[in-house]
């Protein structure tokens, strides 16, 4: 699986992508680390999350950008 890390279910924070296990929405990490914070200000925010599932966070976005038109302006 290319997201193992990464589910999205309906019964789940409303079918957004969440770290697996967490109920932590991939968009809390990315706007985090968008405002400025480190991967160790995320960690110490959130101690249910490791490194690993910060890149995957970074990765599922990424690809899933890579998939969508986006719109500009």
């Amino acid at each position: 699986m290319k997201h193992a890390r990464i589910e999205m279910n309906p019964e789940i924070m409303g079918g957004k992508p969440v770290v697996r296990g967490t109920r932590i929405p991939v968009e809390t990490i990315l706007r985090k680390l968008g405002a400025g914070m480190t991967t160790e200000a995320v960690l110490a925010d959130h101690p249910r999350l490791s490194a690993d599932d910060i890149r995957a966070a970074q990765a599922f976005a990424a690809d899933y950008l890579a998939d969508e038109d986006v719109a500009y302006g």
